[in-house]
């Protein structure tokens, strides 16, 4: 047989992929098929945990286990293997007066670490009193031809880490349980908001124009249709069409894709769920979002509060509210809550502090600039922020005492937004005035704007009752319940610059 075209070959792949020809040779398969283990490391420990060594001799326990060599200890005719499955590890004893010769000289003329294998055995207790398999059949599933790295030098490098998940998870625990974490969440919320009669659905991921956000979309061309399209950057102008159409209550609980910069906080496809609730406002929105956030906390970590790097969060109680006007004046040295929509004064206070100003932002982008460069990184403990600038939420209801605020809020955890929510505008005049300034920002330069969507305003136009609706990342919540620094640390693959180039992921 050739050998293979791998492209680092070295000594040790050559000497595993020696072992493999030769196990071919006796007749053993190195990719063997069709052996399902009836048992996991986790069941058989717990099950037996509290069995003496006497009692589990006499009881003879037949079980089967599958899993990866993570740790090999050979003495003569016998020897310990370490064996990991999705639940754990747990201790087989491999002996040659258990398996035959010829099986027992296969056991270790072939065995490496990082194998994939097949066992069955009776479960017992050892010298040391550790619960084990006594393994009376073994069969080779998998030949590893690559060396796992070493526990302790092989996974310092995180580059190295993200780019080769599949090593990284069966060398981490913390990693796994990360993951496992991050599965029982989206879980759990999906139980949420199935209990309170929310229906799931699915929207299309390819979009004719962008909408629903102001983000730079991923563009694409379909060659049937002789089409240009976009990845979607939000779900929300299909949701609302559901909506209008008579589904009150939806989510949606999905990938987004944004064509932006790469940070710890930024990935250029993440997972959100955003959900609708006719018949409700912004208000409503706070008290479930609270109650979600409680719920999940509970579920997860079991406690109200946690520790997120070396910060106490207190998920308990009802959460502060603050406007964005009060939290400028609160955090940031711009104090005049009267000239908060003062544009001059706005733009001095920018220069002043030598933070770039577009002449062309209309006040409130200067206003939540103040927010985004001085105010955000105060926001430790949960706290909602209200009443955004109307020219910065094109989707959301005006305030009917305030037309320059709109009925919003963003939740704030650890200086991160977690989430975003509105009373929706439901007012097809008014959509189309601001879906038009949009375009004609977008016309001027910024390639955020969005377009004019005329199937979503013709939706509007047969009316849509009043609702309210919220986005929330999904990854920046892992990150938080799973203490997490990085969101590369809570995506299984996270987007990375191709291994041939140098230089930081971050930007």
């Amino acid at each position: 047989m050739d050998k293979p075209a791998i492209p680092d070959w070295n000594e040790q792949i050559e000497v595993r992929y020696e072992k493999s020809l030769k196990m071919r040779e006796k007749g053993v398969n190195p990719y063997s098929n069709g052996l399902t283990p009836k048992n996991t490391s986790k069941e058989i420990l717990e099950t037996y945990v509290d069995n003496t060594k006497e009692q589990l001799a006499e009881m003879a326990i037949p079980v089967s286990v599958a899993g990866r060599v993570m740790a090999i200890r050979d003495f003569g005719k016998g020897g310990f293997v370490r064996l990991q499955d999705r639940k754990g590890i747990i201790q087989l004893f491999i002996s040659k007066d258990a398996l035959g010769d010829a099986n027992y000289e296969n056991y270790k003329s072939f065995i490496d670490v990082g194998d994939v294998v097949y066992a069955e055995g009776k479960v017992f207790r050892t010298k040391t009193n550790e619960i084990s398999v006594h393994v009376t059949r073994f069969d080779f599933l998998t030949k590893s031809l690559r060396p796992l790295p070493e526990k302790f030098h092989g996974l310092s490098d995180v580059e190295t880490r993200y780019r080769h998940r599949s090593v990284d998870l069966i060398m981490n625990e913390e990693v796994r349980k990360t993951f496992q974490m991050r599965s029982k969440i989206i879980s759990s919320i999906r139980h949420f908001f199935d209990q309170r009669d929310f229906m799931e659905v699915e929207t299309p991921m390819l979009h004719p124009i962008a909408g629903g956000a102001a983000a730079k979309p991923f563009k694409t061309h379909h060659n049937a249709l002789d089409m240009e399209l976009v990845l979607r950057i939000a779900p929300e102008l299909h949701l609302k069409r559901l909506v209008a159409g008579g589904f009150d209550r939806v989510y949606e609980m999905n990938r987004l894709f944004r064509n932006e910069g790469i940070s710890i906080k930024h990935n250029p496809e993440f997972t959100s769920i955003e959900f609708y609730w006719a018949y409700a406002t912004y208000e409503n929105l706070i008290q479930i979002t609270e109650e979600l956030f409680q719920h999940l906390a509970k579920e997860v970590l079991g406690s109200f509060k946690f520790k997120y790097e070396e910060t106490e969060i207190d998920f308990s109680g009802h959460w502060q509210r603050l406007r964005v006007d009060e939290a400028v004046a609160k955090y940031s040295g711009f104090k005049d809550l009267s000239k908060m929509f003062d544009k001059k004064a706005l733009t001095d206070y920018l220069k002043s502090k030598k933070i770039e100003v577009n002449p062309k932002s209309e006040t409130g982008e200067l206003l939540m600039t103040i927010f985004d460069h001085e105010v955000e990184k105060h926001l430790i403990q949960p706290v909602f922020i209200t009443h955004y600038p109307t020219d910065v939420s094109p989707l959301s209801r005006r305030n009917e005492k305030d037309p320059k605020i709109v009925d919003r809020f963003e939740l704030y955890i650890y200086g991160r937004e977690m989430a975003n929510a509105f009373s929706e505008l439901n007012d097809p005049v008014d959509q189309r005035k601001r879906f038009e300034m949009q375009a004609a920002a977008k016309a001027a330069g910024n390639e955020e704007a969005c377009d004019v969507d005329e199937d979503f305003l013709t939706a509007l136009e047969y009316g849509m009752p009043p609702t309210a609706g919220e986005g929330i990342g999904i990854d920046r919540l892992v990150m938080l319940l799973t203490n997490s620094s990085s969101i590369r640390d809570v995506l299984l693959f996270p987007h990375m610059r191709h291994a041939s180039q140098k230089g930081s992921e971050q930007s």
